[in-house]
């Protein structure tokens, strides 16, 4: 995973929620909502694709039409208006939003255009009101430095964010749109990245430049990578929404992975002689073979009055079943059409049959029906007549992009780091000029005020925070790549905790906790603060940080004190201290007869035990030795 891949091409697009006031067109506050109950209207929307100015339509949103959904929209007027419903035009461009973007285009030398136009995104998958995103370029060119070579930046852009979505129910789904219209900038590299690991080292660059600005969110959900991925004899295929930094290099890794994979059965298909006139779309009613069947999705949907379609894959027999990467078999890939285009739950394939509760002989007879030879696959399908025809329909034109390898598509990426199949690729038709927003003219005089006041370089942060705080190198290092560095300094700087303690809890102890799955994003700045200061006033001791953090993070807008009194974190007096000491002696008697000051290590650990998060341990080794000193001499 290491080693450069000179035929791996990659390139980023690293979009940051900016922390600004205000959203981008209005001037609601970018904070979301903070239950769900907050929720005062609702309102519903079918969204449809339109032409663009040269009367094209664009496949993804053509796409996204097909699904019929429709959209239930949940707003609060705190966080949205008029705006965000669609109901109102837009205001003018965030000029804060606009300031950050040219500040971080100017830490890696880009430069700013003249003037920023916004233009419209088709997007009609729910996630924006209107069924277009706005967006803008604001710089162009640039280099960063990362992965020990200059990386050439495409371009810088502000645009907004998107709903958040809520769930499904049948052909409805759910947004928030208190999310939508939070500014974003995004920064595009260009394809020159060879090896996941590289991949990887560049999107932490990004970052680090973004966080230099002091004005980006930080949590889960405010920073999402897209990745643009290609290998010779495959295709550009665009995966969305790498959620975690460490998942970004995993992402390449395994989509190089499924390219080869769907090359190698590409070859295969090829040297069994497979044409593409020869996958025909011709369906073959199954149902009465399975009116006694046991396998439940047979069932059911022939209890609704479905039918059980099949179709023949001519000489696809164990190709179906290939593992391309752990859990995604190109049966799979031919699932996930079948369930966004014809929105059944999925397909049966014989290369796993029989299995799911289907028979060898309900195999058999399937298989004698549609005539299939010993090199032939069949792929099943259950629901109501049109949802099978669609789904077989799109299982049909994945196999054929099978004899070609790999398909141009826009993939999700999954928790793990693999993808599943999201829309076709947009094409040119998705854009066209936003004409209810003015454009924002961008003059030499701002552009030289900023270059002026630009904040200090990664490199210079590392070097002052080690002078200010005596910290070391790995410490500051991890701090400028955090989203914790401004909080550092606030709270290194106005309390008495050892800055060293502070740097560790905020970059390392609460990225371990968010791996565990505590969401100690949610904590607010001001509350982390408040857990330090109850370290500096002797309240608690730093051993207890970590489980007050815990505590905090399913709290997180409760008193940090009133979690210290639930989980009992208060610190013991001496006087406490003394009494459990002697408890302890007493409870282990002979041993410290036997082995006077040599039992201090026994008594150490069973006190500690005890007294954990009560009291710092430098003062509990104290008074033990103290105490054993006092023990009668023989």
């Amino acid at each position: 995973m290491e080693a450069p891949l000179p035929s791996l091409k990659v390139g980023l697009e690293i979009h940051r929620q900016l922390d600004t006031k205000h959203k981008l067109f209005c001037s609601c506050p970018t904070d979301f909502a903070e239950s769900e109950s907050e929720s005062e209207d609702k309102f519903l929307r079918k969204l449809r694709p339109t032409q663009s100015e040269l009367g094209q339509v664009d496949q993804a949103a053509l796409f996204e039409f097909h699904r019929g959904r429709g959209i239930m929209y949940e707003s609060d007027r705190q966080t949205s208006c008029l705006v965000e419903m669609d109901e109102e035009p837009p205001g003018k461009l965030n000029a804060e939003a606009v300031e950050v973007c040219l500040t971080a285009a100017l830490l890696v030398n880009a430069k700013p255009v003249d003037e920023i136009h916004v233009m419209r995104k088709v997007v009609i998958d729910g996630s924006n009101t209107t069924g277009f995103q706005r967006t803008s370029v604001v710089a162009l060119g640039g280099t960063l430095r990362a992965a020990e070579k200059d990386v050439p930046i495409q371009q810088i852009s502000l645009e907004e964010d998107a709903a958040r979505k809520t769930g499904q129910s049948g052909d409805i789904v759910g947004f928030r749109i208190d999310r939508l219209g939070v500014p974003l900038i995004e920064v595009t590299t260009a394809p020159v990245i060879t090896s996941p690991a590289e991949a990887e080292k560049v999107a932490l660059a990004i970052g680090t430049i973004l966080r230099a600005t002091r004005k980006v969110k930080r949590g889960l959900g405010s920073i999402r990578q897209d990745l643009n991925i290609s290998i010779p004899s495959g295709a550009l295929i665009e995966v969305k929404g790498v959620q975690e930094l460490e998942l970004v290099g995993k992402a390449v890794d395994l989509e190089v992975k499924r390219q080869q994979a769907l090359i190698e059965i590409r070859d295969e298909l090829a040297r069994r002689e497979v044409k593409p006139d020869s996958i025909e779309r011709k369906y073959v009613d199954l149902s009465n073979i399975f009116t006694g069947t046991k396998a439940r999705v047979l069932k059911e949907a022939l209890g609704r009055k479905g039918i059980a379609l099949g179709v023949r894959l001519p000489k696809f027999a164990g190709l179906l079943g290939k593992e391309l990467v752990p859990g995604l078999r190109l049966g799979t890939e031919l699932s996930n059409r079948a369930s966004f285009w014809g929105g059944v739950g999925g397909i049966f394939h014989t290369d796993e049959l029989p299995g799911y509760g289907i028979t060898e002989e309900e195999v058999k007879q399937a298989r004698e029906q549609t005539g299939l030879g010993p090199m032939d696959a069949l792929v099943l399908v259950a629901d109501e007549r049109s949802k099978a025809k669609e789904a077989l329909d799109a299982v049909v034109d994945r196999a054929q992009e099978a004899l070609a390898g790999v398909p141009e598509e826009t993939r999700m990426a999954m928790p793990d780091g693999s993808t599943r199949y999201m829309r076709p690729r947009p094409g040119a038709a998705r854009m066209y000029p936003e004409t209810d927003v003015p454009p924002t003219p961008v003059t030499e005089e701002h552009i030289t005020k900023l270059k002026a006041n630009l904040p200090e370089t990664p490199e210079l942060t590392v070097k002052r925070l080690r002078e200010r705080f005596s910290i070391n190198d790995k410490l500051a290092k991890q701090l400028v790549d955090s989203d914790y560095l401004k909080l550092f300094e606030q709270v290194a700087a106005s309390s008495k905790v050892q800055a060293s303690f502070i740097a560790t809890t905020l970059s390392e102890t609460c990225k371990s906790l968010e791996r565990e799955g505590f969401p100690i994003h949610d904590i607010p700045d001001e509350t982390v603060e408040a857990i330090f200061r109850l370290v500096d006033e002797g309240i608690m001791t730093k051993e207890a940080v970590t489980e007050l953090l815990k505590w905090q993070s399913k709290n997180p807008r409760s008193d940090p004190k009133l979690g210290v009194s639930e989980l009992g974190l208060r610190m013991i007096s001496e006087g406490e201290l003394e009494e459990i000491i002697d408890r302890h002696v007493e409870k282990n008697k002979k041993l410290v007869e036997e082995r006077g000051s040599d039992a201090f290590s026994s008594l150490m650990g069973s006190i500690m035990s005890e007294v954990r998060g009560s009291i710092e341990p430098r003062m509990v080794a104290e008074k033990i030795k103290e105490r054993l000193t006092r023990l009668p001499r023989k």
